[in-house]
């Protein structure tokens, strides 16, 4: 497990050492409202490559994006939207998940019988001074 204590004006660093940590390519994001998810899922993909990257998938739930520096993908789901975790399934899902690319995934919980066994959590909180406490294990 890795702790992160910083600020939003560090996410660049905090990016390079996430991605220095990570053993699976499926990374969960839990946090509350505001807290940075989309933020630092950007950064990360940037530092993967990823140049095109400008909203976060609300209201298409995926956007997939490509790596300049790889031949990696990166898919972002925000799944806040799912009503039903069979909404998940009827979109392919499970292919993206299947698929070796990167998988980046905010609201979680909507879909708990379809994520992997081997994925990263990412946990964030908001400090009361502002920062954020960046928590991540590989399971």
């Amino acid at each position: 497990m890795t702790e992160i204590v910083f600020s939003l004006n560090q996410i660049n660093e905090v990016a390079k050492q996430v991605i220095n940590k990570l053993e699976h390519h499926i990374v969960l994001f839990n946090a509350p409202m505001g807290a940075g998810k989309t933020t630092l899922i950007k950064e990360i993909s940037k530092q993967l490559g990823v140049e095109d990257m400008t909203s976060s998938p609300t209201f298409s739930i995926v956007n997939e994006y490509h790596s300049t520096l790889s031949k990696d993908k990166v898919y972002h789901f925000d799944l806040y939207r799912l009503n039903h975790e069979e909404e998940a399934y009827d979109m392919g899902m499970d292919e993206y998940l299947d698929s070796g690319h990167w998988c980046f995934i905010e609201w979680p919980e909507k879909t708990p019988n379809i994520i992997p066994d081997e994925h990263a959590t990412i946990e964030i909180a908001i400090l009361e001074n502002g920062d954020r406490k960046l928590t991540l294990s590989n399971n």
